[in-house]
């Protein structure tokens, strides 16, 4: 049973960490886009519903780093 597990340093290893990376920052934008606030660079929240403008620059670059990351894993593999 141990085989069919996947060694933990062969998933760190690229090309692999870029599908990791790239789901985890599509995450972030999906719960972003859901809760109405997301974290910014220095700590900063920012809310949907008092700096609109702001949330969705964040919320669009978490998206487009999510789909640029598995994408470049999909190039990687192929």
């Amino acid at each position: 049973m141990a085989q069919l597990m996947p060694d933990l340093q062969s998933l760190i290893r690229p090309p692999y960490i870029f599908l990791i990376l790239g789901v985890f920052a599509l995450s972030a934008g999906a719960v972003s886009t859901y809760t109405g606030e997301t974290w910014a660079r220095y700590g900063r929240v920012y809310y949907r519903a008092k700096q609109p403008k702001e949330f969705w620059e964040n919320v669009v670059g978490s998206y487009l780093i999510g789909i640029c990351f598995i994408g470049y894993f999909l190039y990687r593999v192929t």
